[in-house]
């Protein structure tokens, strides 16, 4: 019997894929960009790589016992000394600052911490010394009082140089005056050890 136009025709549903619910996902806003990497410290002056002495080697700290013979290219013997113990490591004034920087590698490697040494020189400054003096006075001498690191400064500096546990002297030039002169007040300025690198048979005349 065929259906009346007035009649709703039913039709055949159609298969396919149906949406379940809950399985949409809501597209998620992208993450904001996270920072980069903050500047690091200024970079130090390129220095010589330089093999670091282990424990027992030449350089380390030990007991005074006097007076004892030297021989090119190694530490003499600990003098004692009334306030810090004194050793000299031997160097001309061309090679002072390299024996002195390695004297400061030693110290570290036997567990001073860098905030404890102070580096001296009596002739010309020291390459890091001279590099952050670029940046003025004001940022170089803040280094010295925030204490974080290894200070750098001429004898001429003595005056403003705070006392630190460990001074080391590189001898690189200067007359025997000023190195005479400049030596007491190095000393004064260790607690517990002064190393000092320049000519044995001089300094010993000197101290």
């Amino acid at each position: 019997m065929p259906h009346s136009s007035e009649e709703p025709q039913i039709r055949p549903s159609v298969p396919g894929p149906r949406a379940s619910a809950g399985t949409a996902r809501v597209p998620q806003p992208p993450r904001p960009a996270v920072p980069g990497p903050r500047p690091g410290p200024r970079p130090a002056p390129p220095r010589a790589d330089r093999s670091r002495p282990g424990p027992g080697a030449s350089g380390s700290t030990r007991p005074a016992r006097g007076p004892a013979p030297s021989s090119p290219g190694t530490s003499t013997a600990a003098l004692t000394a009334p306030t810090a113990r004194i050793r000299l490591e031997a160097a001309t004034a061309a090679t002072a600052v390299a024996v002195a920087d390695d004297a400061v590698d030693a110290l570290l490697d036997e567990g001073r911490s860098p905030g404890d040494i102070l580096v001296l020189t009596t002739g010309g400054p020291h390459p890091w010394a001279e590099h952050e003096l670029t940046f003025g006075e004001g940022a170089y001498w803040r280094q010295q009082s925030e204490g974080g690191d290894v200070f750098y400064a001429h004898t001429s500096a003595l005056a403003r140089a705070t006392s630190r546990p460990v001074v080391v002297v590189a001898v690189n030039g200067g007359t025997d005056a000023a190195i005479a002169e400049s030596l007491p007040s190095a000393l004064g300025k260790a607690g517990t050890d002064l190393v000092v690198c320049g000519d044995p048979e001089q300094l010993r005349s000197l101290l």
